[in-house]
């Protein structure tokens, strides 16, 4: 069973509205200007912005459905879906 944070039933959860939501941070850690650090630092900086953008792009172009009252979303894994 996975572990997880249960969070009550919502009377209205718009699944397309939270999908663009995560497209809208990609962009942004895509367009996020490097701040003025140097060396390893800067390193570690770059890195998790690529890896920000790789998770919030993966969820932005998932594809959802509801399957036992569970929220499923399907992601593709080679590129064109």
């Amino acid at each position: 069973m996975p572990c997880g944070i249960m969070v009550p039933v919502m009377a209205k959860f718009d699944v397309d509205a939270m999908l663009e939501r995560f497209s809208q941070r990609a962009k942004a850690v895509r367009e996020r200007p490097l701040p003025p650090v140097a060396g390893e630092e800067r390193k570690k900086f770059i890195s998790q912005a690529e890896d920000d953008f790789t998770d919030f792009a993966l969820v932005a172009n998932a594809t959802w459905e509801i399957d036992d009252e569970f929220l499923v979303l399907k992601i593709p894994l080679q590129g064109g879906g």
